[in-house]
């Protein structure tokens, strides 16, 4: 007996759970992985101090934790650990509170005051059906899952994240709160479609809390690599995939990369047609990143910031606004709008006793080439006076260095491709089958295809998925 052949480039929890899906179905699988250790933006290293663990790329993971497909592998057997903080968001303000995000509703409707009951009434639904809607959101647009669960959603979800917190809401703190959510887009909180990011993450909080892997997000990749293995995968890394050549022999390529690097792995093989709608693909704002070695706690001003893992640094939603605005119109914003983490509060393996280590970044110009470590210090020393004071190292990854990285961060984009609402229906042509190629066999499999950017796997298994029902499963 013979058993098809699939090689999947890329080990990002994409190609992971592409390969994972063929390998349940029988087939044989080799995951093709440039650099040395598997995992794509779901890596751990020693950037800082010896014995200061930090997360290469992502950090925090509320799709982690509720992915259907990664729920499906039970992958707390396979090593795992989700560690939850006692709130999943902390929203500083310059009075010296906070506005907090709670799992429960009610819990945070009540320190919303007179907000309390539209946070409830703007939430609630979403979290009685949290799961049907996640599964929607998470499969491919057509056609679309439990239509009516998804108009209900997109009444809102289609709107800018500005006019929805600034009509929901009258004061400053649910409408930073919301704000702070729907920045996660990339896009400008005055554009179509910025709310519904907004919406899915509070929802998540309300749901599936916003935990993190102990240990590191590198613990993610190893529990997915175990189950490939566990199922006859192999993982080889420092292999680069540069062009068809590559790859010849396989029944399915899966790739986990975004459409520039498969235009030129591709070559001429590409029709001419495809190829053009292919470079059409836009890439969005980029990423500036610190990694902190710190000698103790951040000192918050705030002391609802300390039981919280992410911290939204950026003050009011009028803040916000102009940071990812400027950001998304190739403009530097003086006072950026900063997403902090701060997990060694709650996982004492990533820091040795007394240390502590924290992760930021903020948005800035796609292949922006701009210094933003002062900005961003000055930002968290604005709601933690003495934060520079706790400094014992610092790592910074520019735009360029986070493409260097990972080839698929293109001029700094961590997301795999622009989160505008049209590309997100259209990602990354407008198809039936956005994850199949011209080429027989040929799919992508990354973030660049529907649903989208985030560590949830499932463009991999959805790819995985279009794979089997063209080519089919074991063969004699």
């Amino acid at each position: 007996m013979t058993r098809q052949n699939a090689v999947i480039v890329g080990s990002g929890p994409n190609g992971l759970a592409a390969a994972i899906t063929l390998g349940r179905a029988g087939w044989d699988v080799t995951v093709l992985e440039a650099c040395p250790t598997p995992g794509g933006g779901m890596r751990s290293a020693a950037l800082t101090l010896p014995g200061y663990v930090h997360d290469v790329c992502s950090s925090i993971h509320p799709l982690g934790v509720a992915s259907p497909f990664f729920r499906s592998l039970a992958l707390e057997d396979s090593g795992l650990t989700w560690i939850h903080a006692p709130v999943p968001l902390a929203h500083p303000l310059d009075d010296g509170s906070a506005v907090v995000l709670h799992r429960s509703i009610d819990e945070t409707a009540a320190g919303l005051a007179d907000d309390g009951g539209a946070w409830r009434d703007l939430f609630g639904p979403l979290t009685a059906h949290g799961d049907s809607l996640l599964d929607a959101l998470l499969a491919p647009p057509i056609p679309p899952r439990h239509p009516f669960l998804m108009a209900r959603f997109g009444l809102h979800g289609v709107r800018s994240a500005r006019d929805l917190a600034r009509t929901s809401f009258r004061r400053r703190e649910a409408r930073a709160l919301l704000a702070g959510l729907a920045a996660h887009a990339v896009i400008p909180l005055e554009a179509p479609g910025s709310a519904s990011f907004a919406l899915v993450l509070g929802m998540l909080g309300h749901t599936r809390g916003w935990p993190f892997p102990k240990g590191g997000s590198q613990a993610i990749a190893d529990a997915l690599g175990r189950r490939l293995t566990a199922n006859g995968g192999r993982i080889v890394t420092g292999r680069r995939v540069e062009s068809s050549e590559d790859v010849a022999g396989a029944d399915a390529v899966l790739f986990d990369i975004t459409p520039r690097q498969l235009v030129t792995i591709a070559g001429e093989r590409l029709p001419a047609s495809y190829r053009r709608r292919l470079e059409k693909f836009r890439y969005g704002p980029a990423a500036y990143k610190i990694d902190w070695a710190l000698r103790g706690p951040i000192p918050w001003r705030a002391a609802a910031c300390g039981r919280a893992a992410t911290i939204h640094v950026g003050g009011t939603l009028e803040e916000i606004a102009a940071s990812e605005h400027d950001a998304y119109h190739g403009r530097v914003n003086d006072r950026p709008f900063v997403l902090l983490t701060q997990p060694s509060r709650f996982d004492d393996t990533r820091a040795p006793a007394g240390g502590q280590t924290a992760w930021a970044y903020c948005h800035v110009p796609h292949g922006s080439t701009e210094d933003m470590t002062e900005r961003i210090e000055r930002q968290v020393e604005r709601f933690a006076p003495g934060f520079r004071e706790m400094i014992l190292a610092r790592h910074v990854m520019t735009p360029m260095d986070l493409e260097a990285y990972n080839a698929n961060y293109v001029g700094g984009d961590i997301v795999g491709g622009s989160n505008d609402l049209r590309q997100l229906l259209a990602r990354p042509v407008l198809s039936l089958n956005p994850y199949a190629t011209p080429i027989p066999g040929w799919y992508l499999c990354s973030a660049s295809t529907p649903p989208g950017g985030g560590v949830h796997g499932m463009c991999g298994f959805h790819a995985a998925e279009a794979a089997l029902r063209a080519l089919g499963g074991p063969r004699r």
